[in-house]
């Protein structure tokens, strides 16, 4: 089985290692690439990077399970669980088939930054292999829609 993912957001794509949280650096969570978004542009909308059905949905985080049963995490900045939905916008149910490139959420990266957190956000394919992404680019620019990573199970 493989899986193209699409970036969520435009940014800096960053390697997992560079996410300031410990569990989404060592891969824990599963395989994947980063998004640092930019800085100074206002709420930035966020792509569903696969197609499917959004199994989970928070302010900060959305999970979507794709139809061979793989779920691809995007992650909202670090620790902004504590923002309590502040600074986010969501666009979809929990339930709701989407597109590559549909848009689930909106925030805004400078709000999450000015709360002192950061606003890097992971994208992986849960419970997969560390190391199982084979990424685009590893680092540098990347739009939203763009190719970020292939996973490929072994």
């Amino acid at each position: 089985m493989s899986l193209a993912v699409h970036a969520p957001l435009p940014g800096a794509v960053a390697a997992l290692g560079n996410v300031p949280d410990p569990v989404f650096a060592a891969e824990m969570v599963g395989a994947g690439l980063a998004v640092e978004p930019p800085h100074g542009e206002g709420p930035v909308p966020v792509m569903a990077p696969v197609a499917g059905r959004i199994a989970s949905l928070h302010p900060h985080a959305f999970v979507v399970l794709t139809s061979g049963g793989l779920g691809v995490l995007v992650h909202l900045g670090i620790d902004t669980v504590r923002l309590h939905g502040g600074g986010f916008q969501r666009h979809v149910a929990e339930g709701e088939e989407v597109e590559v490139g549909q848009k689930v959420i909106t925030f805004d990266p400078d709000a999450v930054r000015a709360h002192g957190l950061s606003a890097m956000c992971p994208v992986v394919v849960l419970d997969s292999p560390p190391g199982s992404a084979q990424p685009a680019a590893v680092t540098g620019p990347i739009r939203a829609g763009a190719l970020m990573f292939h996973w490929t199970a072994s």
